[in-house]
């Protein structure tokens, strides 16, 4: 990695980040002409996932949808590199958790719990907001940047109080194996694209037949964890609210994909409640299901 490029970057990110929420939203707004408006910023993808997700909408209907999705995915980018320099308090108060009672019961337990997420609200500052939380310490579960630079500067934001643990996604079950006996709170957003193979979980979930990792499912039947959704809601510019609906309480008491199942059903009426919430210049249908010879 280039040192001189990660500190450059760092430096002029440290800068933005000393900026009042006012300002800093000024400059998200600019960040949107430009991404939106000048580059349209991967809007081909954006178009045809929105099309194909939303039959029913008309093109009136989708260009809201489009338009409040880059708004957001702005708000987003300048929200993550704010936690460069912001208070914890600051974090929480722009959270409302409105059940925290189904996450301390298990935590009363001494259960460890799979906290299963979808690329909803702004996901960086939510692993966060429940470190400040909840007393158990979280691992955040994540796929390595390709971009060295960038991988460094994404640790640096997400470890920086030291109340999150990383776990690389490829080593996580490993990991997560040898301090099975200690309680935790394991974040993983579970809406991320697997290669496509025959051996991923398959579902239509948003009309379109689509794969998903079935990590969480083998984990949390293997480690016999906890499961729990949240679903995730944009009450305001850098506002949120995070409701906890349990999946399962034991891994290992479940029929097999029960769990994925419940969680894509779940994180599918999220998005459907409120669209422009979800990321959807993501390339999440790529792949296509082989059919039988």
């Amino acid at each position: 990695m280039n040192r001189a490029t990660y500190y450059l970057i760092y430096s002029l990110l440290w800068i933005v980040a000393l900026l009042p929420y006012r300002l800093l939203y000024v400059l998200s707004d600019i960040l949107y002409l430009i991404i939106y408006h000048i580059l349209g910023y991967r809007i081909k993808v954006v178009r045809q996932n929105l099309k194909n997700s939303f039959p029913s909408y008309d093109s009136i209907e989708l260009k809201k949808v489009e338009k409040r999705f880059y708004r957001n995915l702005s708000d987003i980018a300048v929200e993550t590199i704010k936690l460069m320099h912001v208070r914890p308090a600051d974090v929480r108060k722009r959270f409302h958790f409105t059940n925290p009672e189904v996450i301390n019961e298990l935590a009363g337990q001494k259960k460890s719990v799979f906290l299963a997420f979808g690329h909803s609200s702004n996901w960086e500052m939510m692993v966060h907001a429940l470190s400040f939380e909840f007393d158990l310490p979280v691992i955040a579960l994540y796929k390595k940047i390709s971009s060295p630079v960038f991988d460094s500067l994404m640790k640096h934001i997400r470890m920086q109080w030291g109340k999150v643990g990383l776990f690389e996604s490829q080593t996580a079950y490993r990991q997560l194996l040898g301090i099975k006996d200690k309680p935790h709170l394991i974040y993983i957003l579970g809406d991320q694209t697997p290669p496509g193979l025959e051996a991923d979980y398959w579902t239509q979930f948003l009309h379109q037949d689509t794969p998903f990792f079935n990590g969480l499912e083998k984990m949390a039947k293997s480690l016999g964890h906890a499961v729990v959704y949240f679903e995730s809601t944009r009450t305001g510019r850098g506002k949120y609210s995070l409701t906890a609906i349990s999946i399962c309480k034991n891994g290992k008491e479940t029929a097999q994909d029960e769990i994925i199942e419940k969680y894509v059903r779940l994180l599918e009426n999220t998005i459907r409640q409120q669209p422009d919430n979800w990321l959807w210049s993501h390339r999440r249908w790529k792949h296509q299901r082989k059919q039988p010879a």
